[in-house]
């Protein structure tokens, strides 16, 4: 039995929800199957509450499973009480969030078990980009629950208690859970698989902010609460925080709201949600250092795209092009990591990434704060593969590498001297902000202090994008 069982199904889904909201569905259905003397045990709604009910006043269809019942096992009639929520929530256009605390398949019904979950993955499937999914893992979600899991758009871990898997720690060879419990809340986040970790109460809190900024369904507009903040509040120390995207982000914001997202997986890259005028904005930003609560430089890391920072940032593009929610890019590269285990997966990893962005066609703004060089800084959503409107601080710099270096490769073997003045010519013609404004590639370039209302009046006046792609039923990369 889980160890978080001492939290009713019920007790969870009026935690989440607005006060006396909760309708349920299907308190009735229980297990059909009578083998190894199921007939004898009493399972109240076979193992999981499903119904629906409010957040702030928003329609979102719930599921929760009960470890007390059979240690919440997803067997034929629990599955099927699922996937009825999931067919309801597609109709009326809603959100799905489901509470996770399950020993995994039923064994007592095998095959009628795994029919289940298949049918779970395919509702899972149909809704991916229709409407936003939720997991919120409390207790035990191990198996063919982790890959339902994955399946949903944003997963919630409770740090203590949640245990999320496909292989148990023990069924690792060369493993066991006090060496290494990879099942554990922070391992997951590490790994990139949960999105938020958190205490239980904490997590009721954040999926009601997460909904609250969420659009419905993929035909709604994206806007949260209106906006109570100057909408021409400057940004005095934006230039010095922009080393740390998450502290730039929230200062850009409204009210200084800035919802992380895989905070702990590949630092170097930094995705979320911020709010600019009530609406809902999608944050990509590279990350060179990371400050503590003091304003303190944690941590530093190199301006570089790795495969973990691409796949982060691909995830967040395609799930905001998906629900209609305009992008923002805080570009600082100067190229990709350099490293051998990169090196096997590292084309393939910007290949995604530039696609995602080349292929999203919802207002997209590229804001080059830092180094913005070669190819790498294509990727980041620059002019050249689809950005909307690309914005360049003064003290950016934009080409294909450092001007010394530029200069002791065209120069080579002229004195120290001539390289540098080589190398300060190359960087005014080459490498300014200046020079690629010149050329179209920078739209305008700004102070810093102003970036928040730039955005604010760009986003105005891309509201009513429209753009044609050619005809095709997907993309193959």
């Amino acid at each position: 039995m889980s160890n978080s069982a001492q939290t009713s199904a019920m007790d969870r889904i009026s935690a989440l929800l607005d006060e006396n909201s909760f309708v349920e569905i299907g308190a009735s259905v229980t297990k059909r199957n009578t083998d190894f003397n199921l007939q004898e045990k009493e399972l109240p709604g076979d193992g999981v509450v499903t119904g629906y009910g409010v957040i702030d006043g928003s329609l979102v269809y719930v599921y929760s499973q009960d470890a007390k019942t059979l240690g919440g096992s997803i067997g034929e009639m629990h599955a099927k009480k699922i996937a009825a929520i999931y067919d309801m929530a597609m109709k009326m256009g809603a959100p799905v969030i489901g509470l996770v605390d399950c020993s995994g398949l039923r064994l007592e019904e095998a095959t009628d078990a795994l029919a289940g979950f298949g049918s779970i993955y395919q509702k899972q499937a149909l809704a991916s980009g229709v409407i936003p999914q939720i997991t919120a893992v409390f207790g035990t979600c191990g198996g063919g629950s982790a890959v339902s899991a994955a399946l949903t758009d944003f997963t919630f871990m409770e740090k203590e208690n949640g245990k999320l898997f496909v292989n148990s720690p023990n069924a690792i060879a060369g493993n066991y859970e006090e060496k290494c419990d990879t099942a554990a809340a922070q391992f997951q986040a590490e790994a990139g698989n949960a999105d938020f970790v958190e205490t239980e109460e904490t997590i009721y809190e954040k999926i009601r902010e997460l909904v609250g900024i969420l659009p419905a369904n993929n035909e709604e507009a994206a806007f949260g609460e209106g906006c109570e903040d100057e909408l021409n509040r400057l940004t005095e120390n934006f230039e010095a925080e922009v080393k740390d995207p998450a502290v730039a982000l929230a200062d850009l914001s409204d009210d200084q709201f800035f919802l992380e997202v895989k905070k702990d997986y590949a630092k170097e890259m930094v995705t979320g949600f911020i709010c600019l005028n009530g609406m809902t904005v999608g944050a990509i930003a590279n990350r060179q250092e990371l400050f503590d609560e003091e304003g303190n430089t944690a941590e530093k890391f190199d301006a570089a795209l790795t495969v973990a920072g691409c796949k982060k940032a691909t995830e967040m593009v395609n799930f905001c092009d998906a629900f209609g929610i305009p992008v923002l890019t805080l570009t600082a590269v100067d190229g990709y990591c350099a490293c051998k285990c990169g090196e096997r997966n590292i084309a393939k990893a910007s290949a995604k990434l530039t696609y995602a962005f080349a292929n999203a066609s919802v207002p997209k703004v590229n804001v080059i704060v830092g180094k913005a060089f070669g190819s790498a800084y294509i990727t980041m959503n620059s002019k050249h593969i689809g950005a909307d409107m690309v914005y360049a601080l003064p003290n950016a710099q934009i080409g294909m590498m450092e001007a010394d270096l530029a200069a002791k490769i065209m120069y080579d073997g002229a004195s120290p001297e001539e390289q540098n003045k080589k190398a300060a010519e190359y960087a005014a013609l080459q490498s300014s902000p200046e020079a690629a404004a010149k050329r179209g590639y920078v739209d305008s370039i700004i102070e810093p202090a102003s970036v928040r209302k730039h955005l604010l009046y760009t986003y105005e006046m891309l509201y009513s994008k429209r753009e044609c792609k050619p005809s095709k039923k997907h993309g193959t990369i």
